[in-house]
């Protein structure tokens, strides 16, 4: 049961979502063009600053309720919803996690107001995964960082309202032989800092995909973020909280899914009746809620455990896992009850299988999910 606050949240996106995304986002999705409306109203609406304190211009309120705002979100667009949630958990939130306050009140305000977009760039082309595979370096040169390196895959990173990325990059060589990993703050339009052009992508097509190059980028050495050596740590910090905001989005998409197969099966007729009479559709509908009730159960779960203060790293990962598969189930499901229409682009359930399989990648595999359950459970 929700309290009253966080319920009054949920109504006013799960409105915000029909009444402003849903009539726009196909054209945007087919165009492949960033929705900049929809995110100058989710900043209006204060969804960018949910989980961030009001001195620097957030809400006040936590994760949770960011976690609320994307599953209504993700029900009817992921584009939005992945938007929203890269720019919240992976944009903004290292720096008020780890930044110093100078770099908080420098950098935060517009993020949290949604006026302005940040990015990670942790992935690199050729290791995904393996975060300990980083090649981009960062030299430090008297008072600046020269950076050089590449990364891939990174959200938000190339819109007209990106004003930085924060960069994985190894900045020395530990004790033990291992690779240093360091984040620095890299502002947009720095001489060096190259996006290319967006990727051509299966699903989420309406949001905003590049790679990145760096090229003897110069950037103060101010700009390092946290204590130098512990990019891994906080990276790590970071995925587990995201991991919670995907599982969340996931959610919704499941959700989703369920919401237009009830609406096709009732006004669908086959052999004389709607096929919602049909026992066939009717489990398979009731398969999908109960993959996306769960789902909510493992998000609220992790998002507590988050709240409380307590080890959340297992929840989260059990969340994003679950929940991902379920989006997958959902939209494979949704796709069969709408027949030949679930194969065209002018149905939601299309744009939601093509947006369904990035949620077992992005954030953390599977394949990553069970090996960090296996090991908080000590049997890896």
């Amino acid at each position: 049961m929700l309290n009253e606050e966080h319920e009054a949240l949920r109504q006013s996106v799960r409105e915000f979502a029909h009444e402003v995304v849903a009539p726009v986002i196909a054209k945007h999705y087919e165009n492949h063009t960033f929705p900049y409306d929809v995110v100058a109203g989710m900043g209006k609406m204060g969804l960018f600053g949910l989980p961030f304190p009001e001195e620097y211009g957030g809400m006040g309120g936590d994760y949770f309720a960011l976690c609320l705002a994307l599953e209504e979100l993700a029900r009817v667009d992921s584009s939005v919803a992945i938007t929203l949630e890269a720019a919240v958990s992976l944009g903004a939130m290292p720096i008020h996690r780890f930044g110093t306050e100078e770099q908080k009140r420098r950098w935060l305000p517009p993020l949290v107001r949604g006026e302005a977009l940040a990015a990670f760039g942790l992935t690199e082309p050729g290791f995904g995964s393996d975060a300990g595979g980083t090649t981009t370096r960062a030299v430090l040169d008297g008072d600046e960082w020269v950076i050089n390196g590449a990364k891939a895959f990174i959200t938000n990173s190339g819109t007209d309202i990106t004003s930085l990325v924060t960069v994985m990059a190894v900045t020395g060589e530990k004790p033990d032989g291992g690779k240093e990993l360091s984040t620095i703050i890299v502002p947009s339009g720095t001489p060096g800092f190259t996006v290319a052009p967006g990727y051509s992508k299966v699903g989420w097509c309406a949001s905003d995909t590049h790679e990145l190059t760096f090229e003897d980028v110069r950037v103060p050495a101010a700009n390092l973020l946290g204590a130098r050596g512990r990019g891994y740590a906080q990276f790590l910090r970071i995925l587990d909280e995201g991991r919670i905001a995907i599982a969340a989005l996931a959610t919704g998409l499941a959700q989703g899914c369920v919401d237009e197969s009830i609406r096709y099966a009732k006004d669908r007729h086959a052999f004389g009746q709607p096929i919602a009479d049909f026992q066939a559709i009717q489990f398979k509908i009731a398969d999908m809620e109960k993959r996306a009730h769960l789902a909510r159960l493992a998000y609220y779960d992790a998002a507590n455990a988050m709240r409380t203060g307590g080890a959340f790293k297992r929840q989260a990962a059990i969340a994003k896992l679950y929940a991902s598969e379920a989006a997958v189930d959902n939209a494979r499901d949704a796709t069969q009850i709408h027949g030949g229409y679930g194969f065209m682009n002018e149905y939601p359930v299309a744009r939601f299988w093509r947006d369904a399989k990035i949620l077992e990648i992005g954030e953390g595999t599977s394949e990553i999910q069970r090996l960090v359950i296996a090991r908080d459970l000590g049997v890896a």
